[in-house]
């Protein structure tokens, strides 16, 4: 008898992530306004609301025998979705290795990710909020190649960067 293979994907072999234990924070963030939401994992349920956007984070290569190790990146994609009923939910996008080609292992900045959610559904809520300070040209180019959120089509960083 043939030995099945296994569906389940690897944790190094995840083009995105949500993070809903990052919800509380969220709240706490958006509370002062009186916004409320709740945090929706179904991706396949039909959004209001789609917008993309850039957080930080570091990556470490899945590849052991890689030498790059690991690296920053300030153009970490992700996809915030509003759902009916002040449902939302955010997909962070992986990275691969420029060395070696094989996704990242990431470790999210927390502050950047629940400020640019929480930022985003103030705006969705129709709160006026100070424009967020945005560098545009900070770290290094953009390589869309290594960027799973151009890939699939939702990098704000898309075409724009390059080397």
């Amino acid at each position: 008898m043939a030995k099945r293979k296994s569906h389940k994907p690897k944790e190094d072999t995840k083009t995105s992530f949500m993070f809903p234990s990052l919800h509380q924070r969220v709240l706490d963030a958006i509370s002062d306004q009186a916004v409320s939401a709740r945090f929706d994992e179904k991706t396949t349920n039909q959004s209001n609301n789609k917008y993309s956007t850039n957080i930080t984070g570091k990556f470490k290569c899945s590849n052991k025998d890689c030498s790059k190790g690991g690296w920053s990146s300030k153009k970490v994609s992700i996809l915030i979705r509003g759902y009916p009923g002040n449902g939302y939910n955010a997909l962070v996008f992986n990275q691969r290795c420029q060395s070696c080609n094989k996704l990242g292992i990431l470790t999210l900045d927390e502050n950047s990710y629940v400020e640019r959610v929480a930022y985003r559904l103030k705006k969705w809520a129709g709160v006026r909020t100070e424009e967020q300070p945005y560098e545009q040209n900070a770290g290094p180019p953009h390589k869309s190649e290594l960027c799973e959120g151009c890939k699939q089509g939702y990098c704000q960083k898309r075409n724009y960067w390059e080397d």
